[in-house]
């Protein structure tokens, strides 16, 4: 265990979010002994073709513990609707709340530029929070931060109105097959509304499978996208080599750390 264990949090609209961008990292913390912890904004219980309201929600948050299980994290779920979430000021002081009680370090979120409203949403009200986490008289009966924490974007391919820069990226290969179980165990969203179009296998092991092959794609086009970086960290042998990969760009609304705090904060580069 280390000396004082990081806290990384993670903000996703909807359950299964945080889990596709920094499931590998959250992995890789934990293995070193970090505390993590991921929150998901809605309770998307909009998020399926054939069922909806109260059932899905809970079956999608029994689906986020079950993830939590395979990770060895912290899931929380924020009771709000799926598709109607909003950067308003109440919910910018449940993200402000969330925060101080957890003291994070690192905090990771969407972009405030997406094609979901809610994704969208996300990036706003974590950089408002990020702010407001070190006002007093802000929710005062909640003790404030000393200080932001660092705030990173998850990767997205996105170019409007500016394109996803990486700060740093992190090699998953080694907890790649994890990364496939927790994601698994999304199985509202995997097998039935994401593929409501096409067509998922029907036997467990055939759907992991079939699942592991759709995650090395995304995750190696990944990783190729972003194999400057990986170099950059890695060193070219080891940077070149990598298969799947996740990312963080910093933001500059959090506190900006220099690259020996980068190291400190991502304790995965040689």
């Amino acid at each position: 265990m280390p000396d004082e264990p990081l806290r990384i949090m993670a903000f996703g609209a909807h359950p299964d979010d945080c889990d596709l961008r920094c499931g590998g990292m959250a992995m890789k913390y934990r293995a070193l002994g970090h505390a993590v912890k991921f929150v998901s904004v809605t309770n998307g219980d909009t998020g399926h073709h054939e069922m909806g309201g109260g059932p899905l929600a809970r079956r999608r948050y029994a689906e986020t513990q079950a993830a939590a299980r395979v990770a060895d994290i912290e899931y929380e779920v924020f009771d709000i609707h799926n598709g109607e979430l909003e950067p308003n000021l109440w919910v910018r002081k449940m993200v402000i709340k969330a925060m101080r009680e957890f003291r994070p370090d690192l905090v990771i979120c969407h972009r405030a530029c997406d094609y979901h409203p809610d994704h969208r949403a996300v990036g706003v009200l974590a950089q408002d929070a990020v702010f407001q986490v070190t006002i007093p008289n802000v929710l005062a009966l909640t003790p404030e931060l000393p200080a932001p924490p660092v705030l990173g974007y998850a990767y997205d391919r996105f170019t409007d109105p500016t394109p996803y820069v990486p700060t740093v990226a992190i090699d998953t290969d080694d907890v790649f097959e994890r990364k496939v179980d927790m994601v698994h165990c999304h199985e509202s969203q995997m097998y039935e509304w994401l593929v409501r179009f096409s067509e998922a296998p029907e036997g467990e092991a055939e759907r992991r499978a079939w699942l592991r092959e759709r995650l090395a794609q995304r995750f190696g086009n990944q990783a190729d996208d972003t194999r400057e970086c990986l170099v950059k960290w890695y060193g070219e042998e080891r940077g070149q080599a990598v298969r799947t990969a996740e990312t963080v760009m910093i933001s500059e609304y959090g506190t900006v750390p220099n690259e020996d705090r980068l190291r400190e904060l991502f304790p995965f580069f040689p």
